[in-house]
């Protein structure tokens, strides 16, 4: 569900002025991110946002902002970035074969390297075809190399997408893999046009609560919009990874560390990006956060490696015993072979059932039952399921009457441990984008790509999506930002890279990426004000940040 590409030279001049011409296009990208929301700059933290007028930056570049108060404290701006002379077309695009670098099964790539690409013009040329190569560089990612990235092989340049597939038969009959593809997702030149969401929460004016929630059961998807309209949200933006896929694990469970009302719900997929939104909001900030749990027979410990969620599968990877890898590993599926989950009583669905055996616990963690798994969570115990290893260690200590205590442990990057109080939340995402005021967008260690393997993860971080951000500015003010995406001749999308510029370019100083594409959501009293990029319209999502104004009385 993605396109990417770059606009053909009209006419080329050899590669040292297509690499120049490339270079240049990329400088202009970050550049009208930038100039495009200096009228967004925020000021002091005590002061009201002034009012945004449109702003002209050139002949071909406009920049439309308008402003709401939500609440003291809580405004919204709706700005609408636009380069009218940029006229993105639809290409058919060529892929390159590749292998999985974790399973070594065979795949297709959207890039290859220059051999693969020279080689492919050939063939392209000798079947008829008048082909393109265009080189494609790393963005400004803070853990991958500098330079080129690959290269892409691109056949015509169609006014519409059916032009294209009409094209493409002809390509794909001469034994080429092919993807139809619009230029505008394309990182490499201008989008001609970006619709953006900017709600700016300042927790010294604004008197109500920012909180994380999964609505009381996380193994749930609600729409954005109706978690908001049942908790009266002033706003509302998605939150976190999920599963949407039973063959994943339980759909709607969070696939990353979440913590909503100071209880830890899921557990982190390595050390991933995540907002903490301490003492309803008050005291925001975003670390990469790691966590521990433990599990306790008398003197017996076994580690808890995950949850709330299916033992033995394990999505976005990052635990301990994964294969095929125990790194983050973004919308890949790991299995752990010996696995012990933890299940709470926001476990609202029926337990998994199959292979290996669980305990109830009850408020005071000893043992109710053990057997085979199932049944429910009871209200105010937790139940812990185990298969392999993990299964004979809980058949061997799992008596009833005996206490089985289990101890969970959040830490920071710099190895502080994180405590939840009871006003606390927690949703994660990846990967950073901007830390200590700098671009720092670590894809390659949170598992959004992965620089040994082109097949794996360059729609996701380099073309443009729909993407959700939070951001934390200078003065302690929460950002929470949507563009709209995959919408040709609407909203394009940005690039990771994108995405980091302008959140800096707002201000901030720590920022992470949340969930995006379907996903991202912005409901301002109640109503979706973007335009979501499903066919099937507001995509139901796992957890949400909901801004709820002052309880009254």
């Amino acid at each position: 569900m993605y396109d990417e590409d770059g606009k053909p030279p009209k006419h080329p001049r050899g590669a040292g002025a297509a690499r120049r011409i490339l270079r240049t296009r990329v400088a202009l990208g970050a550049a009208v991110v930038l100039a495009a929301v200096n009228p967004l700059t925020l000021s002091g933290s005590a002061q009201a946002l002034a009012p945004a007028a449109p702003v002209a930056l050139s002949a071909s570049q406009q920049v439309q902002w308008k402003t709401d108060t939500v609440a003291p404290g809580v405004q919204v701006r709706t700005g609408v970035i636009q380069n009218k002379g940029v006229t993105p077309v639809w290409t058919i695009t060529l892929q390159a074969p590749a292998v999985n670098r974790l399973t070594g099964a065979a795949t297709w790539a959207p890039l290859g390297d220059r051999t693969w690409a020279d080689t492919a013009e050939r063939q392209l040329r000798a079947a008829g075809f008048e082909p393109r190569v265009e080189r494609v560089v790393w963005d400004e990612y803070a853990d991958t190399p500098r330079g080129t990235m690959g290269w892409q092989v691109r056949v015509g340049s169609y006014a519409t997408q059916a032009e294209a597939q009409s094209a493409n038969q002809a390509v794909a009959a001469g034994g080429f893999r092919t993807a139809v593809e619009w230029t505008g997702y394309d990182g490499r030149q201008l989008a001609d046009r970006e619709s953006i969401h900017v709600a700016v929460i300042d927790p010294t004016r604004f008197r109500g609560t920012v909180a994380s929630t999964h609505d009381g059961n996380v193994a749930d998807r609600e729409t954005t919009s109706s978690v908001a309209v049942k908790n009266g949200s002033l706003l509302a933006v998605n939150g976190g990874f999920f599963i949407t896929s039973n063959a994943d694990g339980v759909q709607g469970t969070v696939a990353g560390i979440a913590a909503y009302d100071g209880e830890l719900e899921s557990m982190a997929a390595g050390s991933r990006a995540a907002l903490i939104l301490a003492d309803g909001g008050r005291h925001p900030r975003i670390a990469d956060l790691s966590t521990t749990v433990t599990a306790r027979a008398k003197s017996s410990t076994y580690a808890v490696q995950g949850i709330n969620r299916l033992p033995g599968k394990v999505r976005n990877c990052g635990r301990p015993g994964g294969a095929p890898t125990e790194l983050a590993r973004h919308d890949t599926t790991c299995s752990l072979p010996d696995d012990l989950v933890k299940f709470t009583p926001r476990f609202g669905a029926a337990l998994p059932q199959g292979a290996g055996t669980q305990v109830v616990l009850d408020s005071k963690d000893r043992v109710v039952s053990a057997g085979p798994r199932g049944g429910t969570v009871p209200a105010g115990g937790s139940v812990l399921q185990g298969i392999g290893g993990a299964a004979d260690w809980l058949t061997a200590h799992g008596r009833q009457g005996e206490r089985i205590p289990v101890r969970e442990v959040i830490r920071d990057s710099a190895g502080r441990q994180v405590e939840l109080g009871a006003h606390d939340s927690i949703v994660s995402a990846a990967p950073t984008l901007v830390k200590n005021g700098r671009i720092a967008i670590d894809a390659a260690t949170e598992g959004t790509l992965d620089p040994l393997d082109l097949s794996f993860g360059f729609a996701w971080s380099n073309v443009r999506q729909p993407r959700t951000m939070a951001g934390i500015d200078g003065h302690g003010r929460l950002l929470l930002v949507t563009v709209d995406g995959r919408q040709p001749g609407v909203s394009e999308g940005f690039t990771l890279g994108e995405a980091a510029r302008f959140m800096r370019s707002l201000g901030a100083k720590q920022a992470l990426n949340l969930d995006g594409g379907g996903s991202s959501a912005m409901v301002v009293g109640g109503k979706l004000v973007n335009i979501t990029s499903d066919a099937t319209g507001e995509r139901a999502v796992g957890d949400t940040v909901q801004i709820l104004p002052a309880r009254r009385g």
